[in-house]
């Protein structure tokens, strides 16, 4: 069997609030914009999850596109969590700038720039390119776990197969953290990119549904992969305009350092001659 690292790197770790409209999933509509009395984290508020639920309609035909809402009412009604339910029930991936005045006027920022960067983060952008990814059914995940705590970090062994072939790859502290926060298991179908050893489950393997006599709704089930598990594909990553930013700061950080270094050395050398 063919052994192959992975390479590894850090993503851009995107931090997001964890509170009181955590468990909001979408509106909780049926199919004719009927609202349930409890379906996705949404209990009462009937009428405006309606009126939110036909805004939502018009959003996804595209005949309000650029426009905004305006939702009014005494605090404690609901209004974030109408809000949230509309972005959840967009995608995803959908972003959503949660933003109190109190937390503007105590920010060591202008005003502007707060207001502008929260903006950008509600902003997102869909960006294509191609990407070597491995993709396959993962058949064992095998994990060195030191027995001293000081040791060297965690090691292991990952083995992936597709419906013609079957490879063993090399796992590294980052990558087995990465299996870890996927909650990777065998007869997971899972993709890797090679470039920044992302992992993303993709489902369930259909040959693997009657491991458990129980499995709850969320769970997907897919097809093993066909061919070779290194593949070229088309991948979409969805950012926000601020997290664009930020990785603009850094890529201008470094050259901007080095330019005022050389800037110094000739100054330097014009002193001594």
């Amino acid at each position: 069997m063919a052994e192959l690292k992975l390479s590894e790197s850090r993503d851009l770790t995107r931090i997001e609030r964890v509170g009181a409209h955590s468990h909001i999933r979408g509106l909780g509509l049926d199919s004719s914009l009927e609202p349930r009395a409890v379906s996705e984290g949404m209990v009462g508020q009937t009428a405006a999850r309606k009126a939110a639920g036909v805004i939502l309609r018009m959003i996804k035909d595209g005949k309000i596109a650029g426009r905004a809402v305006l939702l009014a009412g005494q605090p404690g009604t609901g209004k974030t969590a109408i809000a949230m339910g509309m972005a959840k029930s967009l995608g995803l991936e959908t972003p959503f700038a949660m933003i109190a005045a109190s937390e503007i006027f105590s920010l060591e920022m202008s005003k502007t720039e707060a207001l502008t960067q929260a903006f950008r983060k509600a902003i997102g952008v869909r960006i294509k390119e191609e990407t070597e990814v491995i993709e396959g059914e993962v058949v064992e995940v095998h994990i060195d776990r030191p027995a001293d705590a000081g040791a060297a970090s965690k090691t292991g062994k990952l083995t992936l197969k597709t419906t013609e072939m079957e490879t063993v790859y090399d796992l590294g502290a980052k990558m087995i953290e990465a299996l870890g926060k996927e909650k990777v298991t065998s007869g997971d179908v899972i993709a890797i990119d090679k470039a920044t050893g992302k992992i993303t489950k993709l489902g369930r393997s259909f040959s693997r549904s009657r491991d458990f006599d129980a499995m709850g709704p969320q769970v997907k089930f897919v097809q093993c992969p066909d061919g070779e598990l290194q593949k070229r594909k088309e991948v979409v990553h969805c950012v926000t305009l601020h997290e664009i930013d930020v990785i603009n700061s850094r890529l201008l950080t470094f050259p901007f350092f080095f330019f005022l270094v050389f800037q110094n050395f000739l100054f330097w050398l014009n002193s001594c001659s």
